[in-house]
């Protein structure tokens, strides 16, 4: 056996040179000759490893994983999670999940206040003692009960205790029932927002989108008069700036309240910080379209558009495109009449930077066309990803992307439609582009869901690879599947269960029922949150045995995510016995009103691109045929340490078993390959404080392990990825 595989020092050059994190994973592949510590054993972790969870940095936390942290003893593991509040790591559900798990297991949730506030909206509620109910409720507050999409039935449990805590529901929330929801406001119904008293405006400011109902209800609150803002014409700048985002769902019918010169310095405040990148794209448009609408009331008579027009507001010139109060002085038809294609030409960025309502958006467009019937040079394609979602599969098909930089752009989260994924990306390909693991990482997990399957075949298995893990599971079933046989392509060849878990695990959405059995007997202990992803139809197929071993410690979160659409249709298969089996009841209780969610429809119901801000004349989805390319194997080698995060170390430790190799041209050892079914066919006094924190994606340093662990060379199986019909 070769030397123990222990951090060794680097000397002070190397260690100013680069992390402490990328330092030890220098030091372990230099140094170890085998992939895993000799004082790793199936009894736990070695002492001085848990010592390194204790030490290390946020980076290093947020990529935790639950099977070597099971091995951790009480005073380890608790000293971990204690870290991770300290430091404000930022977990996603799927690892918040079976944390709490383990945490209950070992006896620590009574340790709450020490505990991050996310992790405490996944504690089962039942075991919160009633003295430290209030107490419990106010920290668990304070979190991101996004987080809670998938689990339907925990998120009502915790509305419902919070209101236990306080004696019950009550037709008014008083000042000090509203600070102790906090963000459990968010999942209120309007009614009790309209009711409550007016400090429940801290608590909606929290909230990541307001419901219709909701912004209706708010906007009764502000023309009430109750708020501390007082009544609309008493309103002021810094009262209003107070608001934050808030703000952007006041009503046309209030803003013709507020005096004109305190609605032009906070509309002017607005803009700059859009221009500054401290507020969405959608928030921006939807504060400047009712505030013009506004503005137009006061108009006696406004002249009905039409082209042709006289400029009478003056020539538009660059340094009136950097005025903040732009569209306050032109509407839409005056900027048709009054922009000059030279300067549109040449100052194209600062125009696109004003958050311009639709109506000027389709002018925009309307003049590009003029100046450049040929299509769009790149260098403006770059310019346009607000615009983007206005063009057609043919306007898309003269554009020349060429670089990866306008691919990136076009492809951004308020650039183009998911359903013009495919066209965009086309074009980059006709002109010998590639995609790239970076490619991936920087265009999301979402965009798969909208690349062909021609596509994603094209992809080789080692920038897959590279990519990491990617949040696919918002993506339709058809291309969960086809998503899946790429990823056992890039994946399969790992040389252990917890290397071929980790990496796969998002990519679980598309596997066959084999797949999923052989998993469970693997003991991996799926989260809840993987679990709700799955296809349902291979769920059905799936025995309570089945289900009882995948989930193996998190199996009691069924009960938190039973109304969640693919949960409820399997448990809707099993007879009284089998439900108690599982400690469930035969008819639950269920959330009493459905909880909206800001984080994408479950992949269950219809799949619909997002409305992209609610403009009007959006053009249908692109859908181009691609000629079936093979899939070019991946070449041996190892991931560069440059590109591996420290995340990635931590998991050296675990022992898994071996994954058996799946080659379709030997036969699968009794598991089922994909298939191979051929198929035709400066920004004054605002400020911009996101309510949530968002999560940190996932990078190629997830990949670390793998690479780590074994050779990166061709995956086992080489099939021909085609589109499956939709489930």
């Amino acid at each position: 056996p070769g030397r123990p595989c222990t951090p060794r020092a680097m000397g002070p050059r190397a260690g100013a040179l680069v992390s402490p994190g990328l330092a030890l994973l220098v030091s372990l592949t230099a140094h170890c000759s085998h992939p895993q510590a000799e004082g790793t054993s199936q009894g736990g972790l070695d002492a001085s490893w848990a010592d390194l969870w204790a030490s290390a940095n946020t980076s290093f936390l947020q990529g935790f994983w639950c099977q070597p942290a099971s091995q951790l003893s009480r005073e380890q593991l608790a000293a971990l999670i204690r870290r991770m509040a300290t430091q404000r790591v930022l977990l996603r559900a799927w690892q918040l999940s079976c944390l709490a798990n383990l945490a209950a297991q070992q006896g620590l949730q009574g340790d709450f206040e020490l505990h991050p506030p996310n992790l405490l909206l996944f504690y089962d509620l039942t075991q919160v003692a009633e003295a430290d109910c209030r107490a419990f409720i106010r920290r668990a507050a304070q979190g991101d009960t996004e987080l809670l999409a998938n689990l339907p039935d925990q998120r009502a449990a915790l509305q419902h205790r919070a209101l236990a805590c306080l004696g019950g529901p009550r037709p008014r929330l008083s000042a000090s029932d509203l600070l102790l929801l906090g963000a459990l406001v968010c999942d209120m119904d309007a009614s009790s927002i309209a009711a409550a008293d007016p400090q429940v405006l801290r608590n909606l400011r929290r909230c990541s989108r307001l419901t219709a109902a909701q912004q209706a209800a708010l906007n009764r609150l502000l023309a009430s008069g109750r708020s501390v803002l007082g009544p609309p014409g008493s309103w002021d700048l810094e009262g209003l700036q107070a608001l934050g985002p808030l703000a952007t769902y006041i009503s046309p019918s209030l803003w013709v309240q507020v005096q004109e010169a305190v609605g032009l310095d906070f509309f002017g405040s607005i803009v700059a910080a859009y221009r500054a990148g401290q507020l969405r794209q959608r928030d921006a448009q939807r504060f400047v379209t009712g505030f013009l609408e506004a503005k137009a009331k006061l108009v006696s008579s406004r002249p009905k558009r039409h082209t042709g027009r006289p400029c009478t507001r003056g020539d538009i010139t660059a340094a009136v495109l950097h005025d903040d109060l732009f569209l306050v002085r032109y509407d839409c038809t005056q900027l048709e009449s009054c922009l000059d294609s030279r300067v549109l030409r040449t100052n194209l960025d600062p125009l696109l930077q004003q958050p311009l309502p639709a109506e000027c958006q389709q002018v925009v467009k309307a003049k590009l066309m003029q100046v450049y019937p040929g299509g769009l040079p790149e260098d403006q394609l770059r310019l346009i990803p607000s615009l983007a979602y206005l063009y057609s599969c043919a306007e898309i098909g003269q554009w020349h992307v060429t670089s990866k930089d306008t691919v990136v752009a076009l492809l951004s989260p308020d650039g183009a439609l998911e359903n013009q994924t495919e066209a965009v990306l086309q074009k980059f390909l006709d002109h010998n582009g590639t995609v790239t693991g970076a490619l991936l990482v920087a265009i999301g997990g979402s965009r798969l869901c909208w690349m062909s399957p021609q596509q994603i075949q094209a992809i080789r298995p080692s920038e897959f690879r590279l990519a990491g893990a990617l949040d696919v599971s918002s993506c339709p079933q058809n291309r969960k599947n086809v998503l899946y046989a790429k990823a056992r392509e890039a994946f399969g060849s790992a040389r252990t269960t917890a290397a071929y878990y980790r990496f796969m695990r998002p990519y679980l959405g598309g596997a066959p029922v084999e797949e999923l059995r052989h998993l469970a007997q693997a003991n991996v202990s799926m989260d809840i949150d993987t679990f709700t992803n799955l296809n349902p139809r291979v769920l059905q197929s799936l025995s309570v045995g089945n289900v009882t071993t995948l989930l193996g410690q998190n199996v009691g979160d069924l009960q938190k995510a039973r109304s969640h659409p693919t949960i409820s249709s399997w448990l809707r298969s099993l007879n009284q016995s089998a439900l108690g089996e599982l400690g469930l009841d035969k008819h639950p209780t269920g959330p009493t009103r459905p909880t909206h969610s800001t984080t994408g429809t479950p992949s269950t119901t219809l799949w619909t691109p997002h409305p992209g801000l609610g403009a009007p004349g959006r053009t249908e989805g692109c859908s181009l045929h691609v000629p079936p390319t093979g899939s070019p194997p991946a070449p041996p080698g190892h991931l560069p340490l440059a590109v591996a995060l420290p995340s990635g170390l931590l998991w050296l430790l675990y022992r898994g078993t071996p994954w058996p190799s799946w080659d379709c041209s030997h036969g699968l050892q009794g598991q089922r390959c994909p298939s191979t079914t051929s198929r035709k066919a400066d920004t004054g006094r605002w400020s911009w404080t996101p309510a949530q924190a968002k999560m940190p994606a996932p990078g190629p340093g997830d990949l670390a392990m793998s690479h780590i662990l074994g050779p990166t060379g061709p995956a086992s199986a080489h099939t021909q990825l085609q589109e499956q019909e939709p489930d």
